[in-house]
């Protein structure tokens, strides 16, 4: 049914196309009976599928991504489709933009996207009250945390505290986001100086607020794909040096090896099958690293149980999709945990 479905949503323009689906959830959220029947039609229910990460209890190791649905618009409905966690976002402390359109390309032969988006949200307040309203029970929600795009990067610390404020009360966990390429500078604060002082100061005001709201929140760094080695060595360090408890391995990538679509030439990041290798690669190296120190959360190229297996062997504990739920639709969940092995190895 979802190829059909696709066909039609692939003649939209693919940031049209995604307001569509994101309405669409909202609408089924919305209503009791909808609920009923894409719980029945996509969830999966097995205790051998649970997982454990970051002192967070998960249903499963099946999570979406953050970025597609950044203001939690249609979370309701996403938390019906199998997945054991969603990560809102990416939010910034006041509404922006993004960046002009079009910003967002299928790569329909490579099963890829490029997005170069540039965090367009509503910004905190409206996410929020969201959250307050209508939570969706059963599922681990994240939330993606960046600066703004109009915020110096010597005052990015202010941003990313703000917004640790706000969402520690509400959130499971939160991801502090240093590593999209379609925010000018952004990834400057990946050099390990930059992170020391950053993540220092987050840790200090998540302790400062675990007394308020007796527990303390974890949080992971989503790190890029295109660090070097010793870049992701110093990365690696500065977030446990903080006290860290995770990794996001990884966001989109810049390189464009072995493309075919003629849509490559597009400025911004790309995501789905060209970014597996490489994000599993990054998976691997922060594992033999830490030795198993610090959760690891893998995305990247994610179409099938196959792809999860091999993140979760390479040392992985959770793992997301994005760009495999626009090219596979909303089985993909539900088709990805129903043939994993039990119990699950990584």
């Amino acid at each position: 049914m979802y190829p059909s479905f696709r066909r039609l949503l692939f003649r939209l323009e693919p940031e049209q196309a995604h307001r569509l689906t994101l309405r669409l959830l909202a609408l089924a959220g919305a209503l009791p009976p909808v609920r009923s029947v894409l719980r029945g039609l996509f969830a999966v229910e097995d205790a051998g599928l649970r997982v454990r990460a970051f002192g967070l209890d998960f249903p499963n190791p099946l999570g979406l991504a953050a970025g597609y649905d950044k203001d939690g618009r249609g979370m309701v409905g996403l938390a019906c489709l199998g997945f054991g966690h969603l990560e809102l976002g990416t939010v910034t402390p006041g509404p922006q933009a993004g960046n002009p359109r079009p910003r967002l390309f299928r790569l329909v032969e490579d099963e890829a996207l490029i997005n170069r988006m540039g965090f367009p949200n509503a910004g905190a307040g409206p996410l929020l009250k969201r959250l307050a309203r209508r939570r969706p029970p059963g599922v681990i929600l994240g939330v993606n945390i960046g600066k703004a795009a109009s915020t110096p990067l010597e005052r990015a610390v202010e941003d990313y505290r703000n917004l640790v404020r706000s969402f520690a009360p509400v959130a499971d966990y939160l991801a502090v986001n240093v590593s999209s390429p379609n925010t000018v500078g952004l990834r400057q604060l990946q050099a390990r100086h930059h992170l020391e002082r950053l993540l220092g100061d987050l840790v200090a005001e998540r302790d400062r607020l675990t007394r308020t709201i007796g527990r303390r929140v974890p949080m992971l760094v989503k790190l890029a794909p295109d660090l070097s080695v010793a870049e992701v060595e110093d990365a690696v360090a500065a977030i446990e040096g903080a006290g860290i408890e995770g990794v996001i391995a990884t966001n989109t990538t810049l390189a464009r090896d072995g493309l075919r679509s003629p849509q490559r030439a597009e400025d911004g990041g790309l995501s789905g099958v060209p970014l597996r290798a490489r994000s599993t690669e990054v998976i691997r190296h922060v594992s033999r690293l830490t030795g198993g120190r610090l959760a690891i959360v893998g995305v990247g190229g994610v179409f099938g149980a196959r792809d999860v297996q091999e993140k979760l062997e390479a040392g992985a504990c959770l793992v997301q999709i994005y760009t495999g739920l626009v090219y596979r639709g909303p089985r993909l969940a539900r088709e990805i945990l129903r043939s994993l092995p039990r119990p699950l190895h990584g």
